[in-house]
């Protein structure tokens, strides 16, 4: 039995975008021979991913739906909208299954996040296909938007090449740190010739950020009397907007859009710091560079094992990008 809502009134619609994180509204007429082309590839997916309360496939007919249609600025049939808390997250236009199936394919990951923070088991290995990992809940009302990052051209300045890639910062396992394990492959990034790591993140869309979250887990005990082992990050200096990556001079004369001050307090049993922004200072950001100034340790390096972006994504400013959601960049 299909599971897609047949919306028949702008109310209707309202209440489920505000009772359902994720809504995939398909905007189709009877008339158009695209929309009945892709009509199976919906349902079948709404038949598989739909979630209560969490991700909701919902029909609008634009032919009975004028206000509807003229709110989301509807051109052409079909058109699908992905929201994310209420809001616009994802537009795909056009009769083509792969465009669809790309964003549902990123979509498939985002619904693993929910399942984990919803309360609805989803696994939560070690490993990279271990499921759905958490440091910290979400602020209420606010999304992961970790997936905005353009990670291929993420930039990172002066990390230990023994340990683990910019990638694994963004890696949605749990960290090996937490499991016991130390694992084949290090999965979390040291700095390398002293305390200071930059860390460059273009968008994919403009976003509004609320909340960084950052997970640091060096050795404890006697091992950290060692000078080698690495400590948390204590300052953070935050810059936005930037077209490319500072230096490392540059950043330390820069004023920052906002600048972090981290002490024990601020880490959870999880080993993560859930840092709140300045959000009027985070509104419409296209790249964020972190810039780790310091760490809180006496060793001369210091450690990150996972980066979560918290807050709103808008619209992409490419929309022939879409076809490229999903795919694994390359190395």
């Amino acid at each position: 039995m299909s599971k897609t809502i047949n919306i028949s009134s702008p109310t209707q619609l309202s209440e489920v975008l505000q009772s359902s994180r994720l809504v995939v509204a398909n905007f189709y007429t009877e008339s158009s021979q695209a929309s009945q082309q892709v009509a199976p590839v919906f349902e079948q997916l709404s038949a598989a991913l739909s979630r209560p309360d969490l991700v909701t496939f919902v029909k609008v007919d634009t032919n009975q739906q004028k206000d509807v249609v003229q709110a989301y600025r509807i051109t052409s049939q079909p058109t699908f909208i992905i929201f994310r808390n209420g809001k616009v997250a994802e537009r795909v236009q056009g009769a083509d299954p792969t465009k669809l199936q790309a964003v549902v394919k990123k979509l498939s990951d985002e619904i693993q996040n929910l399942g984990t923070s919803g309360g609805e088991a989803s696994g939560s290995g070690s490993g990279s296909n271990g499921g759905y990992w958490r440091g910290a809940e979400l602020p209420r009302n606010y999304s992961d938007i970790t997936d905005q990052i353009e990670l291929h051209r993420c930039e990172l300045l002066n990390y230990d090449p023994d340990a683990g890639n910019v990638r694994v910062l963004f890696d949605a396992a749990k960290p090996s740190a937490l499991s016991g394990g130390k694992g084949a492959t290090k999965d979390w990034v040291e700095s390398d010739t002293d305390e200071q790591l930059l860390l460059f993140m273009p968008f994919q869309s403009m976003l509004k950020l609320h909340t960084l979250q950052i997970t640091s887990l060096p050795p404890s005990g006697d091992d950290n009397e060692d000078e080698d082992v690495p400590s948390r990050p204590r300052t953070i200096k935050l810059f936005t907007n930037k077209p490319h990556n500072l230096g490392f001079e540059e950043a330390e004369d820069l004023s920052a859009t906002q600048e972090i001050q981290l002490s024990e307090k601020d880490w959870n049993a999880e080993g993560t710091a859930n840092i709140p922004l300045r959000f009027v200072k985070f509104q419409n950001i296209t790249s964020l560079v972190v810039f780790v100034v310091d760490g809180d340790g006496e060793g001369e390096k210091t450690r990150l094992d996972r980066l979560r972006l918290v807050g709103d994504a808008g619209e992409k400013r490419e929309m022939g990008k879409l076809e490229k959601i999903g795919d694994e960049p390359g190395e």
